[in-house]
């Protein structure tokens, strides 16, 4: 369905803001779009501003027998998200990997690594299958090198939850495999959107995990 000329799609963006940082972003959000309304539903504390712009706010993890306690929805947010809980990060794309444990967007333990595999090849025929199994043979290095080098770094701590990240094929075999069985009834949390993780995109990745995701829809225009 395409949007009608005289209403536009909304401008969406999201971002991460941790528990502490929440109320002040909530008391800002206020002041440039009006008085809000707060709900709480399953998809989590929604905004309505008085101009039309909307926000929803998703805890980093669940309750989980510990809710935030708090005056209101956001405060509640806002110390769910500040409890220190232990995260297994995963981040894995085409060219290369990260696996880390991390607490409250600290980084306690942690490998990254390059590792390519090849784009598709606009080569037909024989050669076509080839690069399709050079590049299947190269998944396969990739997946089976991030799952040993997670196992290790993912012992260090007990982890309450698994975060994959990036490529989210790639992460998926990767839990799959057997070095990390262990870790198959670990609860997942929402998949990270990363370019190829280097220990930037890993430093921010580890903030983003432990912070309240924001979905900001812009008002009409």
């Amino acid at each position: 369905m395409t949007d009608h000329p005289l209403h536009p799609a909304r401008a969406v963006r999201v971002a991460f803001i941790s528990g502490a940082r929440l109320q002040g972003w909530s008391q800002r959000f206020s002041e440039a779009h009006g008085a809000l309304g707060i709900s709480d539903d399953d998809d989590g504390v929604r905004l309505t501003a008085a101009d039309g712009a909307e926000a929803l706010l998703k805890a980093p993890w669940p309750a989980d027998g510990r809710p935030g306690r708090g005056a209101d929805h956001v405060e509640r947010l806002a110390v769910l998200a500040s409890q220190p809980r232990t995260l297994a990060l995963l981040l894995v794309r085409r060219g290369g990997y990260s696996v880390a444990v991390v607490r409250s967007g600290e980084i306690l333990a942690a490998k990254s690594g390059t590792r390519s595999v090849q784009s598709r090849s606009a080569a037909r025929g024989s050669a076509q299958k080839k690069s399709a199994r050079r590049r299947e043979e190269q998944a396969d290095g990739l997946v089976g090198a991030v799952a040993a080098h997670a196992a290790i770094v993912f012992a260090t701590q007990q982890v309450e939850y698994v975060v994959p990240g990036g490529d989210r094929t790639l992460a998926e075999l990767t839990l799959a495999r057997p070095e990390l069985s262990r870790y198959a009834a670990v609860p997942r949390l929402a998949a990270l959107d990363v370019p190829d993780p280097r220990p930037a995109v890993l430093r921010k990745a580890a903030l983003d995990a432990c912070a309240v995701r924001i979905q900001v829809t812009d008002p009409p225009s």
